[in-house]
C-alpha cells in the first residue's frame, strides 16, 4: 500500500495542480486530459500512480488478445485507461485498466467516457492499488452492475475473476483443473491463467490460433 510520502511525491510530480474544491463530473472531465491519470470520487480527484513495465506489458498483452478476439467475433468494444467509466448512482468516475462494452450496450459510450457500467472491468493490481482494487472498486463495480470483474496481480501471480449473480452480488468464478478461466460476458473467450505469468508473455498470434480465431 502506498505510504503518505509516496502519495506526496505523486502529487508533487503531477503536471497539474489538484483542484481545491469539489468538482462535478463534467468539471472533472474538463480538468482532466489524456496525460492525466485520475479518478473522480464523489466530487474529489484521486490521482493514480505511474505503472511498472510489468504492468504495462500485461496490459498490452490483454489489450491485443481481447481486442482482436472481440473484433473478430464482433462482440463489442474494448477500451483502455485513461478512458473513464462513470457510475452515476454511486458518484464515481473510475479508470479501469481495460473495459469491455458489449454490442447491446454501445449506446453508453460517450466522447471521452462510458456512461454506465462496463460488461467487464479489468484491473492489473499494483502495490499501491491493491487496497483500492480489492476493496473500494470491488464494492463499487458490484453495486453499479459490472457483469464481470477481473483482478490480476502479477506480483503475487494471482488472478481472481468475479461474476455478478442474480441477487446482484459478485461470486467467484472457479478455475478448472487445467487452470482455464471461461468468461460469460465475452462469449467463448477463455484464458489460461499460466499465460499471465510467463516470461516473456506468449505470442498473441499463437493463442489466437489455439482459439481458432485466426
Amino acid at each position: 500500500m502506498a505510504t503518505i510520502a509516496d502519495e506526496m511525491r505523486l502529487l508533487e510530480s503531477s503536471a497539474r495542480p489538484l483542484p481545491k474544491e469539489k468538482l462535478t463530473y463534467e468539471q472533472f472531465l474538463e480538468w482532466c486530459d489524456e496525460d492525466t491519470h485520475a479518478e473522480w470520487v464523489d466530487g474529489e480527484v484521486q490521482m493514480t500512480s505511474p505503472v511498472s513495465s510489468e504492468h504495462s506489458d500485461l496490459t498490452r498483452f490483454l489489450t491485443m488478445l481481447l481486442g482482436f478476439f472481440i473484433e473478430a467475433r464482433n462482440l463489442g468494444v474494448l477500451h483502455t485507461a485513461p478512458f473513464q467509466m462513470r457510475l452515476r448512482e454511486i458518484r464515481r468516475g473510475r479508470e479501469p485498466d481495460l473495459i469491455f462494452i458489449a454490442t447491446e450496450h454501445l449506446d453508453r459510450i460517450k466522447k471521452n467516457y462510458l456512461d454506465g457500467p462496463a460488461d467487464v472491468a479489468i484491473e492489473i493490481v499494483s502495490p499501491d492499488s491493491i487496497a483500492r482494487d480489492r476493496g473500494d472498486k470491488f464494492v463499487e463495480y458490484e453495486a453499479a452492475g459490472v457483469r464481470e470483474y477481473w483482478m490480476i496481480d502479477p506480483e503475487r501471480e494471482q488472478a481472481e475473476f468475479y461474476r455478478l449473480g442474480e441477487e446482484g452480488r459478485y461470486r467467484p468464478i472457479l478455475i478448472g483443473r487445467e487452470g482455464i478461466f471461461q468468461s460469460q460476458a465475452v462469449e467463448d473467450f477463455y484464458l489460461r491463467v499460466e499465460w499471465l505469468w510467463q516470461e516473456p508473455l506468449p505470442k498473441v498470434a499463437t493463442i489466437l490460433k489455439e482459439m481458432r480465431v485466426i
